[in-house]
């Protein structure tokens, strides 16, 4: 026999197999990642309390991306079974549904913050966000939150008609100076407030014993 002519095994790879198995492995996580809950989700309505973004909610969830706050902030309450969020106040655990309006999602994956799936709820006064915002540690003592000074406008002198001024707390509200929230800050605090996902029933997956129950005469 020729030396030269050595027979492959089955089990030797050469780069024809190699990116063959490698778009196998690839095409089969995209199936089971992405395909299969596309499939078993697309069909799942909107709760019947959860509203469609208004204009300025959309805006503002821009102004949340933009300035990195899924970095910090989750929005997914988790099951009793995995994490005391409910006793922390934040909700109970979401549901595919809750995100129906969502594009992209904002589910985050870091809490160096709290959750904010319901932060609507819990805090839905316009005036402590607008100042959570210009200074996090007036409001919540030993917060590591960064200000966000850029979205205001701070000068001398009255506001003018239509501005929005925040009411500051007396250590740093400064004599004969108005802190103005811009555009931006407006918008951004239209869309935390919005986040109330407090509504119940919640709906039941399509096959489930719950939908099952309810689609019976």
């Amino acid at each position: 026999m020729n030396a030269g002519n050595t027979v492959k095994s089955f089990w030797e790879m050469d780069e024809l197999r190699i990116i063959t198995g490698a778009m196998v492995i690839l095409a089969g996580a995209t199936a089971l990642m992405v395909a299969v809950p596309y499939l078993l989700l697309k069909d799942i309505p909107p709760p019947a309390g959860l509203k469609p973004y208004t204009t300025s909610q959309a805006a503002g969830r821009q102004v949340y991306i933009a300035n990195g706050c899924v970095y910090c902030h989750s929005q997914q309450p988790r099951d009793i079974k995995q994490a005391p969020d409910a006793a922390r106040g934040w909700g109970r655990a979401s549901v595919a549904a809750d995100y129906a309006y969502d594009t992209p999602h904002l589910l985050g994956t870091m809490r160096t913050g709290p959750d904010l799936f319901n932060i609507g709820a819990r805090q839905p006064s316009k005036d402590w966000h607008l100042g959570h915002l210009y200074q996090p540690r007036a409001y919540t003592p030993g917060s590591i939150m960064p200000p966000y000074p850029y979205l205001f406008t701070v000068r001398k002198g009255q506001a003018l008609p239509g501005e929005t001024v925040i009411t500051l707390p007396p250590a740093l509200a400064k004599p004969g100076e108005v802190v103005v929230a811009k555009p931006e800050a407006l918008a951004l605090v239209d869309y935390l407030i919005g986040l109330d996902h407090s509504y119940t029933p919640l709906p039941a997956l399509p096959g489930s014993a719950a939908a099952t129950t309810k689609a019976k005469p």
